[in-house]
C-alpha cells in the first residue's frame, strides 16, 4: 500500500476544474457565423483565383454537387476572366443564411483587347447545412 500526499489529492480535482473551465471559455469564444462564412468565402475565391477549381467546387452546397458534376462546374467556372484580387467586404447572417458582399478584381479575357483590371461587387448566398456553411449556387 502506498500513501498519496493530501496536496496531491486536493490538487487533482482543482486541476480538472481548471481544465473544464478553460474548455468552457474556449467554446464561448467560438466564432460567429459571420466569421466562419467570411473564412469560407475567402477560401472559395482564393481557390478560384489560383485555378484550383476542385477546391472551389468542394465549397458549394451538397445539394448543388448532387445535381452538378465537377466537370460541369469546371466548364462554367474554370476559365474566363483572370482574377487579380478578391476581398470580402461584408457578411450579414440570419439563422441559416448569410449574404456575402465580395469585391472581385479581374482582367476579362477578350480576344485582342486589353481592358485592364475591372472591379465589381458580388452578392453571394451561403447556407448552413449539416452544421457547415456552403456557397449556394443556382441549380
Amino acid at each position: 500500500m502506498f500513501k498519496t500526499p493530501l496536496t496531491r489529492l486536493v490538487g487533482m480535482p482543482i486541476a480538472a476544474a481548471v481544465v473544464l473551465f478553460a474548455a468552457g471559455c474556449a467554446s464561448l469564444g467560438a466564432s460567429k457565423p459571420e466569421d466562419a462564412v467570411k473564412q469560407r468565402a475567402e477560401a472559395y475565391w482564393k481557390a478560384r483565383a489560383a485555378g484550383q477549381v476542385d477546391k472551389a467546387y468542394e465549397l458549394t452546397s451538397p445539394s448543388y454537387r448532387k445535381v452538378h458534376t465537377f466537370d460541369q462546374f469546371k466548364m462554367q467556372f474554370g476559365n474566363g476572366a483572370s482574377i487579380k484580387g478578391v476581398s470580402v467586404v461584408k457578411v450579414d447572417c440570419e439563422a441559416e443564411k448569410c449574404t456575402v458582399r465580395t469585391k472581385v478584381e479581374a482582367a476579362p479575357a477578350l480576344m485582342g483587347v486589353s481592358v485592364g483590371t475591372i472591379a465589381t461587387h458580388l452578392d453571394e448566398i451561403w447556407l448552413l447545412e449539416d452544421g457547415q456553411w456552403w456557397r449556394y449556387q443556382d441549380i
